[in-house]
């Protein structure tokens, strides 16, 4: 859907939000030209009310916002965009606008620490050695933190029980990753099973 810019004076708030973390980073305003410029470029171009004139978030500092998706509101007048920040948002330094910390850790980040093991292996990783063994090494490691969590799961050690499920967790990434699946992969069959 096109933005409707013939309201508001031509200006529609967009709202940038961090594609990954899903955290509000910041609040700007576009007119047209901003906009075809956002989308031409894919990166986050507002219409500064202060200084008159277009402003890419970024173009001073380096700390761009990389556009992964822009969508417009029922009304279509205003503006969310999905981003990818390359640093902190805020002039003052601060992660978001809001001054809310945008660091988050979670399986998505981990499959992504786990891709970039076996894209660029580092020396000394226990990902890319593991990645490196091959299939059946991988496949039976995945095996051996199963019966283990299953063990776990019989005592009252919560501990020792969360342990072996973050290690199975981990290898079952990283059994993924060897076969070139992604969680994305696995959320669409339970998608596709929950219908």
């Amino acid at each position: 859907m096109k933005p409707d810019f013939n309201k508001n004076n031509g200006l529609i708030p967009c709202i940038v939000q961090d594609n990954s973390t899903l955290k509000v980073l910041m609040l700007g305003y576009m007119n047209e030209e901003a906009f075809t410029k956002t989308q031409a470029e894919k990166r986050v171009t507002f219409f500064s009310r202060t200084k008159g004139r277009l402003w890419t978030k970024g173009e001073t500092s380096g700390n761009f916002l990389e556009v992964a998706k822009i969508i417009a509101d029922c009304d279509a007048d205003t503006l969310l965009i999905k981003a990818r920040p390359t640093g902190p948002v805020c002039h003052t330094g601060a992660d978001t606008c809001f001054n809310e910390s945008n660091q988050s850790f979670g399986l998505k980040e981990l499959e992504e620490t786990i891709q970039a093991r076996k894209t660029n292996p580092k020396e000394g990783s226990y990902t890319a050695s593991l990645l490196q063994a091959g299939i059946n090494k991988v496949a039976q490691k995945v095996g051996e933190e199963a019966v283990e969590l299953v063990i776990e799961s019989k005592d009252q050690n919560d501990e020792l029980f969360l342990g072996e499920a973050a290690d199975l967790m981990y290898h079952f990434l990283v059994l993924l990753t060897a076969k070139g699946k992604t969680l994305n992969d696995v959320e669409k069959v339970l998608k596709d099973r929950h219908q």
